[in-house]
């Protein structure tokens, strides 16, 4: 035990009673003049708001309450010409005092009541473009000065780690919202959040917030936990009532309609392990519905849609962990997904999935996406494996493969796709701008159908070339051809090219709308896959439905049809010449007139094309060298298509025309493998 002297107790009592009186100074002065920096601050706020970012801020009244609460009445910030940002009644704030001493602002309380934040677009008037624009310009000025170079990249899960902490901890213990509005107006596009009696405290929220546009109002219930020193949440949002929520300003904005019953999202873990920032959590939607004109032309329903996810951020890369899973009506598909911004920029994605019963897997698809496959049964199982590699600075080194294993697989029951109708007659009815055209019958009571052996085999070995020259060898899809495909795309920045093989024309044809959606292709895609992998229908089979089906002209459909059409002869007696021709209509056979020059002459390029495509099926053992002594592209149209060729020539038309050398050159290569 320590035992001072007689005077050091005296000095000791004394240089407490000094410290004592100081801080009851401190004490005194910070309530005699809190108000009077209160109001300072205040002014300077004002003064730079509206010198930085043209914005009036206007402040009723403003007192301190309890040792540091601030309340604020009448609080506006209204930018210079533009619509108010901030409208408030009552603004009370009080922060931590614990912390405050140590340096370390945090918020303890907030409470916005009768009021309303707002963010508006008016023929690209925006009331908060200050802010944006003066952030812009203050970036801009730093990195121009002296044309210093910029600093060294940093690592980006530090940096956002750093950032998310920063966030999370400045999220209040208390937050309490009392008729409090978000709302946001996209020149007619209006949309409002508002909280009748929000209180967020010790970590719960449970509260409605009524959500208005221009065409519905809702009330959305929000519940669950925060927690946000732990960087923990699991907020689910639901109705009130048995109807869907709808997702506002989707709809006026993009067309889509998107509405669920309940969903729930939860960040269960923010973690820095190293380098490497880790986050994983859950979401999870409930009888999600969509509508959109590029989906599908139904609504499209999933009952219910679990996201567990877990990203990975490095300093150069952004990842989806494949340990992440994404179920659909309980279909489970594990996906992988890499972005890295290196010396190279690359991108990666692999779907995989267990291996499943092909009858849970058809029964697990989407009302509306799938309506005709809906229906089918099936038996045995198959897994399935995508992988998906893209390198910026080498595109033509994609990676590009798709792998189904089936076990035991085999169909029992069509369902609206009979695809077993082409092993017999039946009648076509084709789709033209959503209208239905005369039917067709494919068999021989049509004296225009065609076996066949009845095509002349250099009509046959045509279409192959430009069409699908690996036909009778791949099974429904040409793997290469895809690759290719997307290379390009991406490389010119444009869809330019497809890669549809004979058998997804057909299925499009004779059992799929027209219609340019994402439920018509991945129809396509299944349907394909099925013919194709269970012997339902022959080879040859399936190209002589093909030849007798398609268009040739305007209102002309099948090779019988159109060899008259044309030629005024029967499909086994066309030239080599008179078949090239028919194979470069099958693209745009309505633009065949444009060939032909103002004195009916078919125009050049049109030997540039026979020549190319000669030399492709030389190579391809098509054609012997002798067959083509005197090819020429000069044709003599006798049919009844002669009335059709327009004496006009324009620069226009030939660009055209131009443009689909290019297109038989793609399709010849579709083969090389």
């Amino acid at each position: 035990m320590f035992q001072f002297s007689a005077n050091t107790k005296n000095k000791l009592t004394l240089i407490a009673k000094a410290l004592s009186v100081f801080l009851l100074l401190v004490i005194v002065s910070y309530f005699l003049f809190r108000s009077y920096f209160l109001e300072k601050t205040i002014a300077k706020v004002q003064e730079k708001l509206k010198d930085d970012y043209s914005v009036e801020l206007q402040v009723g009244s403003a007192k301190f309450i309890g040792l540091s609460g601030i309340h604020m009445e009448s609080l506006r910030l209204i930018p210079a010409g533009k619509d108010t940002l901030l409208d408030l009644q009552e603004f009370t704030l009080s922060i931590h005092v614990l912390y405050a001493l140590l340096g370390d602002i945090r918020i303890e309380r907030i409470a916005l009541k009768n009021g309303y934040f707002q963010l508006t677009k008016k023929d690209k008037v925006l009331n908060y473009g200050t802010f944006i624009g003066a952030q812009q310009d203050s970036l801009s000025d730093e990195q121009n000065v002296g044309q210093e170079p910029l600093p060294k990249a940093q690592n980006y899960a530090k940096v956002l780690y750093k950032l998310l902490k920063k966030v999370f901890n400045q999220i209040p213990d208390e937050v309490q919202l009392v008729d409090f509005s978000l709302r946001a107006l996209d020149d007619h596009i209006y949309v409002s959040l508002t909280w009748p009696n929000l209180l967020f405290k010790e970590g719960v929220i449970d509260a409605n917030m009524q959500v208005v546009s221009q065409n519905q109002s809702q009330i959305w219930k929000l519940s669950g936990f925060a927690f946000p020193s732990d960087m923990k949440a699991d907020i689910s949002i639901l109705s009130v009532d048995s109807s869907r929520l709808i997702l506002p300003y989707l709809a006026e904005k993009f067309a889509l309609d998107a509405r669920f019953s309940s969903a729930r999202f939860l960040v269960n873990n923010i973690n820095l392990n190293g380098d490497e920032l880790q986050i994983d959590g859950l979401a999870n939607v409930k009888s999600l519905l969509i509508n959109h004109p590029k989906i599908s032309s139904k609504d499209v329903v999933l009952t219910e849609f679990n996201f567990d996810y877990l990203y990975k951020i490095g300093e150069n890369y952004v990842s989806l962990d494949s340990s992440s899973k994404v179920m659909v009506n309980g279909l489970a598909v594990y996906p992988f997904i890499q972005f890295t911004n290196g010396l190279d920029t690359k991108y990666h994605l692999v779907l995989k999935t267990d291996v499943m019963a092909a009858q849970s897997f058809i029964d697990a698809l989407p009302d509306g996406l799938f309506s005709h496959i809906k229906g089918m049964e099936a038996r045995g199982n198959f897994s399935y494996r995508l992988d998906f590699f893209h390198n910026e600075n080498n595109p033509d080194a994609m990676i590009f493969e798709s792998n189904l294993q089936k076990e035991k697989f085999s169909i029992l029951k069509y369902g609206e796709a009979n695809l077993g109708k082409m092993n017999q007659e039946f009648t076509y009815t084709p789709i033209e701008n959503g209208r239905p055209m005369r039917s067709i019958f494919v068999g021989l009571a049509n004296p225009n159908f065609t076996p066949l052996q009845n095509i002349s085999p250099y009509l046959r070995n045509c279409i192959l070339t430009t069409e699908d020259p690996s036909f009778f060898y791949h099974r429904g899809f040409v793997t290469e051809a895809f690759r290719q495909s997307i290379a390009k795309n991406i490389r010119t920045g444009k869809f330019k090219r497809g890669a549809s093989t004979i058998s997804m024309q057909l299925i499009k044809n004779l059992f799929l709308s027209r219609e340019k959606t994402m439920a018509r292709k991945l129809e396509e895609i299944v349907l394909v896959y099925i013919l194709e992998n269970n012997r339902i229908v022959s080879k040859d089979r399936m190209y002589e439905v093909y030849l007798n089906i398609i268009e040739w002209g305007p209102n002309v459909y099948g090779i019988g049809e159109a060899a008259r059409f044309y030629f005024q002869k029967s499909p086994d007696k066309l030239t080599l010449s008179e078949s090239m021709f028919l194979a470069t209509l099958v693209p745009s056979p309505k633009k065949f007139m444009w060939r032909f020059d103002k004195a009916g002459i078919v125009k050049p390029y049109l030997g540039r094309t026979f020549g190319f495509l000669s030399t492709k099926m030389i190579y391809r053992n098509l054609l012997l060298p002798d067959d083509t002594i005197g090819l020429t592209h000069q044709i003599n149209v006798t049919g009844p298509a002669r009335k059709y060729i327009i004496k006009s020539d324009t620069l226009v038309n030939d660009s055209l025309l131009e443009s689909e050398l290019e297109f038989i050159k793609i399709g010849a290569a579709r083969d090389e493998e």
